[in-house]
C-alpha cells in the first residue's frame, strides 16, 4: 500500500472506532434518561433503580479483560457482532420486562458485555496499530465518541420516551442496534486488525512485553486501576442521576435531558483539549485543570438546589461536560506506553475494570445516599472526594508523569 493510502485507511479505522464508540457509550448513557419514567411506572424507589445501572458498569468493568483477550483471540468481526447483539439485543428485551431482575440482565449484564465489547478496549488497540506519532490525537479523537454519542442518544431516547413511552424506547434502540450486527460483520477485519504501524519500542521505555501476571505487580497498574476507580465513583455518582435532579427541581424532562446531551457534547472538546495540553503541559498539570473543572461543575449542579435557574445549569454543562471522560486518553496513552508488547489488551482491559467497579459503587452509593438523606447534597460530597483523591495519585506516584516520545520516522 502506498502511505497515501495507508493514511485514509488509518482515518477510516479511526472513523469506524469513533462512530462504534459513541453508539455504545451513548446507548449506555440513556439510562439516565430512562431512569425516572420507569420508576414511575413501577414504584420501585431510586437506589433500586440505580442499581441496575451499577450492574451495567459491573458487567462492563468485569468484561473489559476478557474482551481484550477476546480480540487478541478471535479478532475484531467477532467482538463487534457480539457487543452489537448482545446490547441490541438486551435494549430490546428490556422494552418487554417485568421484574427488576429483568432489567438488571438485559439492560445491566447484556447491555454491559456489549458495550465493553464495543468501546476503547478494542478501539484503542486498532488505534495503536495504525497510528504512531499522532496516536495521541487518535486517542483523543475516539474518546469523544462519549460525548458525541451522549449528545444524540439522550435527547433522542426522551423524545421516544415521549411519543411511545420508554418500553417502545427501548424496543427501538435494541433493534436498531441489532440492524447494525450485518454490516459492520461483513467488513474487511483482516485488513483492518493488521494496521500499518510496526512499533519498536526502545529498552528504556516503560514496562515493556511483561503479562499480565507481571503487571498486575507493578506500582503503574495499581495507580492507573485507582484513577479510573476513583474518578468513575465521583463522576458516575453524578451524571446517572442528573436528569432526574433537574426534573425533581422544576425543570422540563426535555430540558433537563437536553441539559446532560450538551455536557456529553462538551466533552468532545474537553478531550481533544486534554489529549493536546498533555502533550505540552504534561500529565499532572493537564488532569489537574480537569478534576478542579468537575469539582466546579458538581458545585454548579449542587447550587440548582439554592436557585433553580438555568445560570447554574449552564455551569455544570460547561465545567462537568467539559471535564467529563476527560482522563480518558491520558490513561489510555499511560497504559500503551508503560505496558509496551502482546498481551496490552489484556492488561489495559484489567485496567479499564476500575472504571467499571468505580462507575458500578458509584451509582448504586449515590441512590443509597438520596434516598436515606432523603436528597442529594451528601451525594455530591461524596462524588468530590472522589474525584479529590483520584487527582492526588497522579502526584504521589512517579509513573503517572510518564510521557510518550515517538520515534522520528513514523507512517502515520
Amino acid at each position: 500500500m502506498t502511505g497515501s493510502s495507508t493514511g485514509w485507511a488509518a482515518l477510516g479505522v479511526l472513523a469506524l472506532c469513533f462512530l462504534l464508540n459513541a453508539l455504545a457509550r451513548g446507548a449506555g448513557e440513556t439510562y439516565a434518561v430512562f431512569l425516572l419514567p420507569i420508576g414511575a411506572e413501577t414504584g420501585w424507589d431510586r437506589a433500586a433503580l440505580t442499581s441496575v445501572y451499577s450492574v451495567y458498569m459491573l458487567a462492563n468493568g468485569l468484561a473489559s479483560p476478557f474482551v481484550g483477550a477476546a480480540f487478541d483471540r478471535f479478532g475484531g468481526r467477532a467482538l463487534y457482532a457480539f457487543g452489537l447483539v448482545s446490547l441490541g439485543g438486551g435494549f430490546w428485551l428490556a422494552g418487554h420486562m417485568e421484574h427488576l431482575w429483568h432489567l438488571s440482565m438485559t439492560v445491566g449484564i447484556m447491555g454491559g458485555l456489549g458495550i465493553a465489547s464495543l468501546g476503547m478496549i478494542p478501539g484503542s488497540i486498532l488505534i495503536s496499530r495504525w497510528f504512531d506519532a499522532r496516536m495521541g490525537t487518535a486517542m483523543a479523537i475516539a474518546s469523544t465518541g462519549l460525548g458525541t454519542g451522549t449528545l444524540l442518544l439522550a435527547p433522542m431516547a426522551q423524545l421516544l420516551v415521549d411519543s411511545v413511552g420508554w418500553r417502545g424506547g427501548y424496543g427501538l434502540l435494541g433493534g436498531g442496534i441489532l440492524m447494525l450486527a450485518l454490516p459492520i460483520a461483513l467488513l474487511p477485519w483482516a485488513r483492518i486488525t493488521a494496521g500499518a504501524v510496526q512499533r519498536s519500542v526502545p529498552a528504556n521505555r516503560g514496562l515493556q512485553s511483561e503479562g499480565l501476571a507481571r503487571a498486575v505487580r507493578s506500582r503503574p497498574f495499581w495507580a492507573l486501576f485507582f484513577v479510573f476507580f476513583g474518578t468513575a465513583v465521583g463522576g458516575y455518582g453524578i451524571s446517572l442521576q442528573t436528569v432526574a435532579y433537574l426534573v425533581e427541581h422544576g425543570f422540563k424532562p426535555i430540558e433537563a435531558a437536553g441539559a446532560f446531551g450538551f455536557a456529553g457534547m462538551l466533552s468532545i472538546v474537553g478531550m481533544l483539549v486534554v489529549g493536546a495540553a498533555a502533550d505540552r503541559f504534561g500529565n499532572r498539570v493537564t488532569v489537574t485543570v480537569s478534576y478542579v473543572a468537575t469539582l466546579l461543575g458538581i458545585l454548579s449542579l449542587a447550587l440548582v438546589q439554592v436557585h433553580p435557574g438555568f445560570a447554574f445549569v449552564v455551569g455544570f454543562v460547561i465545567f462537568f461536560g467539559g471535564s467529563m471522560g476527560a482522563r480518558g486518553p491520558i490513561i489510555s496513552i499511560l497504559s500503551t506506553t508503560l505496558f509496551a508488547g502482546r498481551g496490552i489488551g489484556v492488561i489495559y482491559g484489567t485496567i479499564t475494570t476500575g472504571q467499571g467497579l468505580g462507575a458500578a459503587t458509584g451509582t448504586w452509593l449515590a441512590g443509597f445516599l438520596h434516598d436515606f438523606t432523603g436528597g442529594y447534597t451528601t451525594g455530591f460530597m461524596t462524588s468530590s472526594a472522589c474525584i479529590l483523591v483520584a487527582m492526588t495519585v497522579f502526584w504521589v506516584v512517579p509513573e503517572m508523569a510518564a510521557r510518550r516520545r515517538p520515534p522520528a520516522s513514523t507512517q502515520s
